[in-house]
């Protein structure tokens, strides 16, 4: 098979965090990048060693700090930063982008508008359409219609180290499915198709709550039993909230939600994992989040998750228990006495 073939104009990726930076050398190997930084520290270096983060970047990687130049000249994008980031983003992108555009975000987060002067806490309820996606922040903001998403257990690291892995292009368009994987696939990179955007999107992002969990039980001492145990009920839990949200159960069974959810939750690589198991060794989130190079988006979601479920009443005893150890001063030890107690009574309710 020729996994060799090549794009005829070049792809875009925005942002050169870890992620961005390994989806940019996957994608280089079939076409040329203009990888997109805003530090032009970060772009003037990209350039002259071939090499970020630790890695060496492809041949076929240009790195550029100018959106309309990479807006002109790539009909396909790839957005890949912070959701707390994102829509600033897409407001400075959007006055290039015309309607040909595709957009293939990769961000696990969500965004939140409440009104001014509000926060999460200070709020009562916090309903649906408060609460988006980064699909629904491109539709928000620009005038592209063929929108994707990429979710599956994409760990940067072993991408980055060219290690065998897979995910999942989701999109309402199936030529956005089809193009992404073209570009995307290659001996070591398998491509899966999933048109459930928004139940891809939120199986991505939810799972950072449950990795959160299980590097607190791992940090608890605790093993495989109990890592079993956490992941299986967390999937129901991300299940739940997903439905909520206006998620199919069938985007949770797959790469993107259980393949994604069991990877994150056993790796040291995860950095939502290495807020719970650092939380677990007694230290607090403030530290821990003001150590980390990179955002742990789980941190945001569990705030949003637990104001969602509490308005909409969808039982999410992990989420709950996460954001008390989070922000109210629960011990993680008092969190998983909490969870033990808890009147579960039927296993698989959401079939």
């Amino acid at each position: 098979m020729n996994w060799k073939k090549k794009s005829k104009k070049p792809v875009g990726v925005i942002g050169a965090g870890s992620f961005g930076s390994a989806i940019a050398n996957i994608l280089a190997k079939n076409s040329e990048v203009l990888l997109f930084a805003r530090d032009s520290v970060v772009v003037k270096k990209i350039a002259e060693t071939k090499r970020h983060r630790g890695h060496t970047l492809h041949k076929n990687i240009t790195p550029t700090g100018d959106l309309s130049h990479l807006a002109n000249t790539c009909d396909i994008i790839f957005p890949i930063v912070p959701s707390s980031s994102f829509r600033d983003m897409m407001q400075l992108l959007s006055p290039y982008l015309h309607p040909y555009h595709i957009l293939i975000h990769g961000t696990k987060g969500l965004d939140i508008s409440l009104p001014e002067g509000e926060t999460l806490s200070s709020i009562d309820r916090l309903e649906r359409d408060q609460i988006k996606t980064m699909s629904e922040v491109i539709m928000d903001e620009s005038v592209v219609l063929r929108i994707g998403c990429l979710a599956g257990p994409n760990l940067a690291k072993e991408m980055s180290e060219n290690q065998l892995a897979a995910t999942v292009v989701a999109s309402h368009f199936k030529e956005v499915i089809r193009e992404g994987g073209n570009l995307l696939r290659n001996e070591m990179f398998q491509v899966y198709g999933n048109e459930d955007l928004i139940g891809i999107e939120l199986a991505g992002v939810l799972k950072n709550v449950i990795a959160i969990a299980s590097g607190a039980i791992s940090g608890l001492g605790f093993g495989q039993n109990a890592k079993g145990l956490l992941v299986s009920r967390g999937m129901v839990e991300m299940i739940h909230l997903g439905q909520a949200m206006g998620g199919n159960v069938q985007a949770f069974l797959g790469l993107a939600g259980i393949g994604d959810l069991v990877t994150t939750c056993n790796s040291t690589l995860s950095r939502n994992y290495t807020v719970g198991h650092r939380l677990a060794k007694g230290e607090k989130v403030a530290e821990i989040i003001n150590s980390m190079d990179e955002v742990a988006e789980g941190v945001n979601t569990v705030q949003i998750a637990k104001k969602f479920a509490d308005t909409y009443k969808v039982r999410v005893p992990i989420t709950d228990a996460i954001h008390q150890v989070l922000f109210e001063d629960l011990t993680v030890d008092e969190a998983l006495q909490q969870l033990m107690k808890f009147p579960y009574s039927v296993d698989i309710d959401f079939l």
